[in-house]
């Protein structure tokens, strides 16, 4: 089993910062594929950024030059820096592992707000 902990959401007013983190237990390899997702009112759960354990990564069009993922493998934490926030931007963000077995593992989610 993988526990998925995230943590740094919050309030920020358009054009801000904020940076998530998510912190891995248990069953987990350096291999494994980390990413984030986000789910706003009213709407499906979409893809945001994932990173390989090699390195990789790759980013949805909407968030593309304005965040950044990465990861400290010491840490078992993967960070998402998210800049120039927009009000669309506003959801509940959840970290996402693969790992070998193809298992999908969540974490519990943070709210971010973004005020206009």
């Amino acid at each position: 089993q993988v526990q998925l902990v995230e943590s740094g959401g919050g309030l920020v007013q358009s054009g801000g910062s904020l940076r998530l983190s998510c912190a891995a237990s248990g069953r987990i390899f350096s291999i494994d594929v980390m990413g984030w997702y986000r789910q706003a009112p009213g709407k499906q759960r979409e893809y945001v950024a994932h990173v390989t354990g090699s390195g990789s990564t790759n980013y949805a069009d909407s968030v593309k030059g304005r965040f950044t993922i990465s990861t400290d493998n010491a840490k078992n934490t993967v960070y998402l820096q998210m800049n120039s926030l927009k009000p669309e931007d506003t959801a509940v963000y959840y970290c996402n592992r693969v790992v070998l077995d193809g298992a999908h593992y969540w974490g519990q989610g943070t709210q971010v707000t973004v005020s206009s």
